[in-house]
């Protein structure tokens, strides 16, 4: 059987969603990251956001672009006294929530996978939170991380460990119990198209223009590999 989405090649293609359907995977994003995550797994949404902040490009006042930022899970623990932050969030239901709740912050509605309005090398700072492994065109959106960041800066990143079979049974016994919970339907369709992109891939992309400088595991970082954890968060500087 073909594969729905073959490693190692971009960009990927999945069979458009229904009007039904990408309401259904609009609502889902929502309430999944502003309902569900912080209050029921707070373990996992704890090391999502904090794994960021350790490593902070070293000056007073820096410019940071965040990628996919959801409802703004980042936001709630970044210092924005000390930083001109701006997001891309391809989703309107949440860039509206974005700027309702984080007024300071330059939200724009757009794809990562495309080139934006800012200027090569303005930022000293890039946050991507669980966001490439979703991306059709990844090749497109490092590219366009590369370009943003000056030399040097950084770029943190959490992903998920997936494939691996502790981020499996994670999934069964949670999104996918609630996903048919609520909505009454499969969860199979939806999740095939989500996590398009491995660990193996996105690391692969990122070492054509970054240097790696920490790696770390979630839960059982004293075991780094995929299949015994659920997520892992990496760093790098632009070369």
């Amino acid at each position: 059987m073909k594969a729905f989405h073959p490693r190692y090649s971009w960009p990927k293609v999945a069979p458009p969603l229904s009007d039904h359907e990408r309401v259904i995977s609009d609502d889902w994003m929502h309430y999944w990251h502003k309902q569900v995550l912080p209050h029921r797994y707070g373990a996992i949404e704890k090391f999502n956001h904090s794994y960021p902040l350790r490593h902070l490009p070293d000056q007073p006042h820096f410019r940071t672009i965040e990628v996919g930022p959801g409802v703004g899970g980042q936001l709630e623990l970044e210092d924005l006294s000390r930083q001109e932050y701006h997001c891309i969030e391809l989703r309107e239901n949440m860039s509206a929530e974005l700027k309702r709740r984080f007024p300071t912050v330059t939200v724009t509605t757009a794809s990562c996978q495309e080139r934006t309005r800012y200027d090569d090398g303005y930022f000293d700072r890039a946050v991507a939170v669980h966001v490439l492994e979703h991306l059709p065109d990844l090749p497109r959106a490092i590219s366009e991380l590369h370009r943003l960041l000056r030399v040097g800066g950084i770029l943190s990143m959490v992903i998920p460990c997936d494939p691996g079979i502790a981020w499996e049974f994670a999934r069964q016994t949670s999104s996918a119990r609630i996903f048919r919970r609520r909505y009454n339907m499969p969860y199979m369709w939806l999740m095939r198209r989500e996590h398009i992109n491995s660990p193996a891939e996105i690391i692969s992309i990122l070492k054509s223009g970054f240097d790696e400088i920490d790696r770390t595991y979630f839960p059982l970082d004293l075991i780094p590999v995929n299949t015994a954890n659920l997520c892992l968060g990496i760093t790098c500087q632009r070369r």
